[in-house]
């Protein structure tokens, strides 16, 4: 349990630099994908530790909503570069 706190807490270091230092905005929205995956992990890495398997679904709910914010970015992304 350690070692994978440890590997998480890489991946939010990570995922904080890459949105600090960008340089553009698909790097940063990439940093919190990053950012969200690993709050699903560390959830996850929680309910073992805890055994309260509920908290799966919060994990469940963090990923989905990174995957909403993906679409979205896309969406923006995609008006912004049609001309009209």
């Amino acid at each position: 349990m350690i070692v994978a706190a440890a590997l998480i807490l890489g991946s939010f270091s990570a995922a904080l630099i890459r949105i600090w230092r960008g340089p553009s905005g698909a790097d940063r929205m990439m940093g919190a994908q990053l950012f969200g995956s690993s709050g699903a992990a560390t959830v996850l890495v929680l309910a073992a530790m805890r055994e309260d398997w509920s908290l799966i679904d919060v994990a469940l709910v963090f990923a989905s909503l990174a995957a909403v914010t993906v679409v979205a970015f896309v969406e923006r992304t995609e008006r912004a570069s049609t001309p009209q």
